[in-house]
């Protein structure tokens, strides 16, 4: 079999790092995408296999890029993500999620490669409405979606759009909830977090990239005619108080939590979104406990809740 190429943006985000690595493992050529001044920390240790392109702004840019990674799967995970926007984020946002991405598929059409696998978010369906945007951010990628409609549509295009839930994972340098658990396990001080009710909808990391992997399979074996949208989701759901609760277990630790100290977000997401379908020839594999031991082991954890030498003054 041929070498596989893929051309990848969000590299060095968490999940575009694992897949990257992930990649390079099944033997694909990986050419990244990346931003003049990205930190390129994460990808370090696959420095010598992977193959960096830098992009400024620039449409043309983009068009030698592709025509340099002659591409097989383009995969789009590249994103600015901004909770509660203010007015001097919407430059960032436009330019990051619907400018980027559309001068991506540009250069696409320009260099005749076909196949995309793009990123969503389950925040863009607020309280399990086809299209309802928690926030800007979730705007902003649904308005990317609908400009690739024009390259499916006018172009030939076949892209697979994986709408993402939570994901956790080793690695992870985003401040997301198991960052917050870890820190509130060294200190003593009472936390104040929502009431906890709002369900989450967690995916360990490796069963996301191996989604990912079956989404290239589906579209380089012709599966696909058009756009076609899955939801990556873990199946099941558990409450915020509930996760804490797991992770207490896990981790042989209390944590000073107090619930009801802070309140819920403007639109906070109390349930996910439930009415995604499932990609075919995917299904998760790892558990939340499961997760959270495989998390423990790779980062080093303290197993009984005291700061591991590096947390010590």
């Amino acid at each position: 079999m041929d070498e596989r190429r893929a051309l990848i943006t969000g590299a060095t985000g968490f999940v575009g790092s694992h897949l990257t690595r992930a990649l390079i493992r099944e033997s694909w050529e990986v050419h990244a995408v990346v931003r003049r001044h990205s930190n390129l920390e994460p990808l370090r240790d696959i420095g010598d296999t992977l193959k960096v392109h830098s992009y400024d702004g620039n449409a043309a840019r983009l068009v030698e890029i592709v025509e340099k990674s002659r591409a097989d799967v383009v995969f789009h995970l590249a994103s600015q993500f901004i909770v509660e926007h203010k007015p001097e984020d919407i430059e960032d946002l436009v330019i990051s999620n619907i400018l980027f991405g559309t001068h991506l598929v540009e250069a696409m059409s320009v260099r005749e490669v076909k196949c995309l696998v793009n990123t969503g978010t389950f925040w863009q369906h607020f309280e399990n409405r086809d299209y309802d945007p928690v926030n800007l951010y979730a705007a902003t990628k649904e308005a990317f979606e609908a400009i690739l409609g024009f390259y499916v549509n006018v172009r030939d295009f076949r892209s697979i759009t994986l709408k993402l839930f939570d994901i956790y994972g080793p690695h992870d340098r985003r401040p997301k909830i198991f960052a917050l658990l870890r820190k509130m396990m060294n200190q003593k001080e009472p936390f104040a977090m929502s009431p906890g009710d709002q369900l989450l909808d967690l995916t360990y990391i490796d069963d996301v990239v191996d989604a990912y992997l079956v989404a290239a399979s589906r579209l380089l074996e012709g599966r696909v005619s058009g756009h076609e949208q899955y939801a990556v989701s873990s199946g099941r759901t558990v409450s915020l108080r509930e996760l804490v609760a797991v992770f207490q277990q896990e981790t042989k630790s209390i944590l000073p939590v107090q619930w009801g100290g802070r309140p819920y977000r403007q639109r906070e997401v109390m349930v996910p979104w439930d009415r995604g379908e499932p990609l075919p020839g995917w299904r998760p594999r790892v558990p939340l406990a499961e997760g959270i031991k495989k998390l423990m082991l790779w980062e080093g954890w303290p197993l009984e809740g005291r700061p591991s030498p590096e947390d010590q003054p």
